[in-house]
Parts: C-alpha cells; sequence; structure tokens
C-alpha cells in the first residue's frame, strides 16, 4: 500500500518556524539539500566547502523563515533560499582565507566579488535541478510502495524508453499488466509531485 502523502510545500514551510519539527526540516533538507549544494560546487567551491554551506544556508533558514513568513511581499520560497544560498556561496568565496582570485589586490578581489552571476541562468539552472530532486525523492518513496515489477513496468517504458511488449516480456507478465503497472506509477508520482508546486 502507498503511504498517504506528507504535507503539501505550503504547510511544510509553515512547519518551518518550529525548529522542534524534525520531520519538516528532514523533508525540506531532503530536498533543497543536494540543490544547494549543487549549486555551490557550480560557483567553484570544493565538495568540503559546499557540505558547510549547504548547513550554513539551513541554519540561515531556520533563523529567519519566521520572519520571512510575516512578509506580505515574500515571493517564492525556493528563490529566497536561492538568494541565501547565492549570498552565501559569494560571502565564502570573498572570505580571505578562501580567496583564489589570482594576484589581484584588495580592489581586484572585491570588483571581482561584486560581479553578479546571471541571475536569470541561476534560477533557472536552479528550478531545473529543483523540479529533477523532487523527481528523484517522488521516486523513491513511489519505489519504495509499489511491487518491483510495477516499478519495473513504469521505469523500463517511461525513462529507458523500451517498447511495452518488450517489456512485458522481460517481466513476465501480460502487455495490459505493463499498462496498469505504469499508469498507477505514473498517477501516484504526479500526485507526489503536485505537492511541491509553488503558488506565487
Amino acid at each position: 500500500m502507498i503511504p498517504s502523502p506528507p504535507d503539501t510545500r505550503a504547510s511544510l514551510i509553515l512547519r518551518l518556524p518550529d525548529a522542534a519539527d524534525a520531520a519538516a526540516w528532514d523533508e525540506l533538507v531532503a530536498i533543497y539539500g543536494p540543490l544547494v549544494f549543487r549549486m555551490a560546487l557550480r560557483q567553484g567551491l570544493q565538495a568540503a566547502d559546499a557540505d558547510d554551506l549547504v548547513q550554513n544556508v539551513f541554519a540561515a533558514i531556520a533563523r529567519s523563515v519566521a520572519e520571512w513568513l510575516e512578509r506580505p511581499d515574500r515571493g517564492k520560497f525556493r528563490a529566497w533560499l536561492l538568494r541565501i544560498a547565492r549570498n552565501a556561496a559569494v560571502n565564502f568565496l570573498t572570505r580571505r582565507g578562501h580567496r583564489s582570485l589570482g594576484t589581484g589586490d584588495d580592489k581586484v578581489a572585491q570588483m571581482l566579488s561584486e560581479v553578479p552571476a546571471p541571475e536569470s541562468q541561476l534560477s533557472s539552472e536552479f528550478d531545473l535541478e529543483y523540479r529533477r530532486e523532487v523527481f528523484r525523492w517522488a521516486a523513491e518513496q513511489v519505489r519504495d510502495a509499489v511491487a518491483d515489477t510495477t516499478w519495473q513496468a513504469f521505469w523500463l517504458t517511461q525513462m529507458e524508453n523500451l517498447p511495452i511488449a518488450e517489456v512485458a516480456e522481460r517481466l513476465g507478465i501480460s502487455v495490459g499488466n505493463v499498462y496498469i503497472g505504469r499508469s498507477r506509477v505514473m498517477t501516484r508520482l504526479k500526485e507526489l509531485v503536485k505537492q511541491f508546486e509553488e503558488v506565487e
């Protein structure tokens, strides 16, 4: 049996001011942690530094999420998180001990740190990574909740693009059962992914 879906994004975000709500924070970190980590790597941080940055970003969110929720002009949560992560990466890269900006003096370092990354490009990359991470999360939930044959019917036809008849033969089930299994998985994935759609 498929477990009941977790709270929707809106209710998850509303639970964040409660620092003791470990389930909300675990879910948030499971979705956004890998995104922030990969964004940090793209900004030039090494893996260990990117791990530190992830912790710093979530600590900053914990400190300010209640205030952010009270703002009438707050915008999307994902955009706010991206802004925090990007600023944390810039701060990290421009700290004296982590600067690798060649032989320029402090003025050159300051000028380089003030050059903004193309915000629309960074934002669209972050959005794409977000969608991938939500799919990974949803796929993990569904895969754990359905029979292996049902999951394979979906995976082989949708992700590996194998013909239905070939998948049926490979799995030892009927063509109809491949369609049914694939449909069940796709329906459940859509339900879980829909929970993470943001309301403007």
